[in-house]
């Protein structure tokens, strides 16, 4: 008889936890907009994700050149500097 008097208190103890409202801070804050910087990099990786298709589909790329050296290497190149 204690056990499923403790088994019910535990499951209505439950019950009340998860239907509680949570509390302001664990609620979605709105999203931060991205930088300009977080805008310019997406941009350039959408430019140099269509180059590196283009140059797949072409056979320019080479068997050891991958995808993060190919990045690196445009990155710079619209960035416009040795800089990335």
């Amino acid at each position: 008889m204690t056990n499923l008097i403790s088994r019910t208190a535990l499951a209505v103890t439950a019950a009340l936890l998860l239907a509680a409202p949570l509390p302001a801070s664990a609620q979605s804050t709105p999203k931060k907009e991205p930088t300009a910087g977080q805008l310019a990099a997406r941009e350039r990786m959408k430019k140099c994700s269509a180059e590196w298709k283009d140059a797949k589909a072409a056979g320019k790329v080479t068997k050891d050149m991958k995808w993060p050296k190919f990045w690196s290497d445009c990155n710079k190149r619209i960035k416009g500097g040795d800089k990335a």
